[in-house]
């Protein structure tokens, strides 16, 4: 029996196998190879930032040092230096080159470091920098001032804003998550504690083991929310080891290990994983963000959707459960299609059941040629996609389609509900997946009903 460290490491050790496999599958050895070289790229910028911004500029300068720093002028002599306009790719890239020499090069050194404190400690610097990752330093978190505001003062009293407000304007979509180089910043902040065995966003943050080795209790929050991690297990860690080291697809396949349904969690869903990070005194590592870039950039491959779809029914990172079983003869009734329900549904199929799912709302067909399914409930053959854009529809012009619950209904303009044909399609394109709209349980079926129309179990997922 591996312990969980043993395992991660033997999943790691597996990963670039799984990557290769699935690429040559697909026929996208290329366009992977491209996307790995896109992230290795960007290894200087995070190692920049972590050895010469955060460990020398922002200790080092102070900020009475930078108050009449003349930025305009060092940005041009940077320039100058480096050949080649400004940017802060560049800025990490020529520094590094520059450390390997420091006696050659202290005088460019020298401006650098001046220019990066400028940014860390400055308003002009930080405004200018906003959309950057190489200056932006972890805040010390104040729990009484969690939100960030900007603070006015006038003759009688203060006024509070915020410093960015996102607009919306009827229903586009008003976030759409951080890019790559986002999210690799974030993959990079982490520390990487499953090594230590001691991965608290995935496990829980715990008060120290007994004597006898019994495990503490977990920690609570000042606001008394209990720090128990991911309420999946999800292997964090190591997925944003994978992502750091240009395995996107053996990232998402370590997300799938434990969650599946990736495409439901993520960005502006959870973040129970944040609360329990080993940062406890800074801002924690946005993990939300990595995981949905991790599918995003997964999904923008030819023939992305499909990659995602089959590691979801066959994944050899998951060592107890690495396909989809047997058909097994059961059938279950899930009623309700919001997150509960549609996740339950898949864990159902996943084990070999039938599987009919029931929502009250008026459920919207697909396209048959997507869905595997035609307007009158028929099992057709379906397309394979090979561009995810495909399935993506603007959301201001989006016609609910009925599934998805609370993921349709609850949220409005921060989430992009894109995900839930994602979501749908992982299901519906199953043999042995029905889904119907329209059905109220305990008015249009009931449980006898259902009992007497061969079902062997009944899961109660409305509300959910």
């Amino acid at each position: 029996m591996l312990s969980r460290k043993e395992e991660a490491a033997l999943l790691l050790a597996l990963s670039p196998h799984l990557e290769s496999f699935v690429a040559e599958l697909f026929g996208i050895e290329r366009e992977l190879a491209a996307m790995r070289d896109e992230h290795l790229a960007l290894g200087c910028l995070y190692s920049c930032k972590r050895q010469f911004v955060q460990r020398k500029a922002a200790t080092r300068v102070k900020p009475q040092e930078v108050a009449g720093f003349d930025a305009t002028a060092a940005r041009r002599d940077l320039e100058g230096r480096f050949g080649e306009p400004f940017s802060e790719l560049a800025f990490a890239r020529h520094v590094t080159g520059w450390q390997g020499s420091e006696a050659v090069h202290a005088e460019a050194l020298e401006l650098a470091l001046r220019y990066a404190g400028w940014a860390i400690h400055t308003d002009a610097g930080r405004a200018i920098h906003r959309d950057g990752v190489l200056f932006k330093v972890p805040r010390k978190l104040d729990p009484t001032r969690l939100v960030p505001v900007v603070e006015t003062a006038g003759d009688r009293y203060k006024t509070y804003h915020l410093d960015h407000v996102r607009r919306r304007q009827g229903f586009g979509l008003t976030d759409r998550g951080t890019d790559l180089v986002g999210a690799l910043d974030q993959a990079n902040y982490c520390i990487w504690c499953h090594e230590q065995g001691k991965d608290s966003c995935s496990q829980g943050l715990r008060e120290k083991a007994a004597a006898d080795g019994t495990p503490g209790a977990f920690k609570k929050s000042v606001f008394g929310v209990t720090l128990a991690g991911c309420p999946l297990e999800e292997r964090i860690s190591e997925f944003h080891k994978l992502k750091v080291e240009g395995q996107p697809i053996g990232a998402l396949a370590m997300i799938v290990v434990d969650n599946p349904i990736a495409a439901a969690t993520g960005h502006r869903i959870c973040n129970d994983c944040m609360k329990a990070c080993i940062y406890q005194k800074q801002d924690p590592v946005d993990i939300p963000q990595a995981e949905t870039r991790t599918l995003k950039d997964v999904l923008a491959l030819s023939w992305g959707f499909e990659i995602y779809s089959l590691l979801t029914r066959w994944n050899p990172l998951n060592l107890r459960f690495p396909h989809a079983r047997a058909a097994t003869g059961r059938r279950a009734l899930v009623v309700g299609m919001g997150p509960a329900g549609f996740t339950l549904a898949h864990y159902l199929l996943n084990e070999g059941h039938t599987v009919v799912g029931i929502d009250g709302l008026k459920v919207e067909p697909l396209d048959g040629g997507l869905s595997g399914v035609s307007e009158d409930g028929k099992r057709v053959p379906f397309r394979p996609i090979r561009d995810v854009n495909e399935l993506y529809e603007a959301l201001d012009e989006r016609v609910m389609a009925g599934f998805g619950g609370v993921a349709e209904y609850g949220i409005t303009v921060r989430w992009d509900k894109n995900f839930l044909k994602i979501v749908r399609l992982l299901l519906e394109r199953r043999s042995r997946f029905a889904l119907h709209g329209g059905v109220r349980f305990g008015g249009t079926l009931d449980v006898a009903g259902a009992f007497e129309l061969g079902f062997d179990h009944i899961a109660l997922c409305a509300g959910a």
